[in-house]
């Protein structure tokens, strides 16, 4: 949808014959932008002659972010890139409209600025924002279309921000805190862990009514690292709504993210990029191809943990956790053989087993072979996200997949003791009936073409 969006605005401004271009300036590089998390900082508020201090501001943001987890662990994942907006005036608007002001009043003024953004926003003295999103996009279509997130820093010494699709965040006490918390809502979903008003409540991945530890979307993380069930207030709507922390950076500004927030982060992370960088071969890319065949990944490790990656021949376990593998003569069959590789991030910030969700990443190569020789090698990746729930289950289990390229998928219900209970297809929304198994626990073992993608406890109540 963004991109069309973006399409339509570059088409209207050719048509109107108006293009907003400003310079860009990479802050952090990690790789090719097609194949990585795009934040652009915009300015607003710098003056022409002050836009170098904006490239400090924004660097200095981007090394503060890539120092927290998980950003710290997934830094490979993202580039950062700078917009050099130019305001005819300094700062922003201070309208002096606010009703919550507990601090020094700032004095009323109002600055010429590209975005127009204001203090005082809805009756709020910190909620810096503009309602301008038109130019926003404008400037960003013209400018970096490709970006996935864009972030507004403000020239301006007076603490305030706010989230919503595009966060706006000052330059003063803890500004950086303020834009990683902004960012928390507008890449990731995030819900702020006070109570956000009553407009605001909603189930979300760090908020929920439900007050079951067994039942709550959080249930996996129940008593570890300080999670739990804690309502927002002691009485009212407040009461009815619960966060998983009491000291998150969804709360508190200088706190980390809660581990629920960090695995919702990292979900979100894998939602929008791979983490396959590249491989090799590609599709009849080796003339003339001898012995020994080699194929290679090049993977985004988080810097914690590895990807674990299972090599499989012919669908049978060839090699584990390795980047680059060799086959031999010996090691084909004549005709077809596929060589699979399944890539999966079990960093202990997921709770794999329990969590509802898990995203898998493959490449297939189908290598033709006979006594003449290797005829032809051809490739092809993918990428699974797979749902798996309610998990426990009583009577249905329920199954949603999506994926890049068509698969034939199945499932294999197997108990404890190796043996296979239940076989169904899967398509993109399966329901599965597991009335008539015993209470325990089983492995849902799920593949693709015959090649083993993920194995997930299920507990049948």
């Amino acid at each position: 949808m963004r991109h069309y969006i973006t399409y339509l605005l570059i088409l209207s401004n050719i048509y109107f014959g108006f293009a907003q271009i400003f310079d860009v300036e990479p802050i952090k590089i990690s790789g090719d932008d097609n194949k990585r998390i795009n934040l652009v900082i915009l300015s607003e508020g710098y003056q022409t002659s002050e836009l170098s201090d904006f490239i400090t501001d924004a660097t200095n943001f981007t090394n503060d972010m890539f120092s927290q987890s998980p950003f710290s662990e997934y830094t490979n994942y993202f580039n950062v890139y700078a917009i050099k907006v130019d305001s005819n005036e300094s700062g922003s608007d201070h309208p002096g409209t606010a009703t919550d002001v507990t601090e020094p009043a700032s004095p009323i003024t109002s600055a010429d600025t590209y975005f127009n953004t204001s203090y005082d926003s809805f009756g709020y003295h910190r909620l810096l924002y503009s309602s301008d999103y038109a130019t926003i996009s404008t400037v960003l279509a013209n400018n970096f279309p490709s970006y996935d997130q864009a972030l507004i820093l403000v020239n301006s010494d007076v603490y305030g921000g706010s989230g919503g699709t595009y966060p706006f965040a000052s330059t003063g006490v803890s500004a950086n805190e303020i834009a990683i918390h902004e960012l928390g809502h507008s890449l990731f979903n995030l819900k702020d862990e006070y109570y956000p008003g009553d407009a605001l409540a909603a189930e979300a991945i760090n908020m929920t009514q439900e007050t079951s530890t067994s039942l709550v979307k959080w249930k996996n993380w129940i008593g570890i690292n300080g999670i739990g069930i804690y309502p927002y207030g002691t009485s009212g709507t407040p009461a009815t709504w619960n966060r998983p922390h009491q000291n998150c950076k969804m709360r508190y500004l200088g706190s980390p993210f809660c581990s629920v927030c960090k695995e919702g982060m990292i979900e979100r992370i894998h939602d929008l990029v791979s983490p396959i960088d590249s491989y090799t071969p590609v599709s009849n890319t080796v003339n003339n191809p001898g012995f020994p065949l080699d194929f290679e990944l090049t993977l985004l490790h988080p810097t914690n943990k590895d990807l674990e990656r299972t090599w499989t021949l012919n669908s049978t376990n060839f090699a584990n956790d390795v980047d680059a593998i060799s086959l031999l003569e010996a090691d084909l069959n004549d005709g077809a053989n596929t060589l699979s590789v399944v890539v999966t991030d079990n960093n202990s910030f997921l709770k794999v087993d329990n969590h509802e969700t898990i995203h898998v990443y493959t490449v297939n190569w189908t290598i033709n072979y006979s006594s003449l020789g290797i005829d032809d090698i051809l490739s092809e990746e993918n990428r699974f996200k797979i749902d798996m729930f309610p998990n426990p289950a009583s009577t249905l289990l329920n199954f949603k997949i999506e994926s890049e390229v068509h698969s034939n998928l199945r499932i294999n219900l197997v108990s404890l003791d190796g043996k296979k209970v239940k076989s169904a297809k899967l398509n993109a929304f399966s329901e599965i009936n597991i009335s008539r198994l015993n209470p325990g626990i089983y492995m849902a073992n799920i593949y693709a073409d015959n090649m083993l993608i993920a194995s997930k406890k299920v507990i049948k109540n």
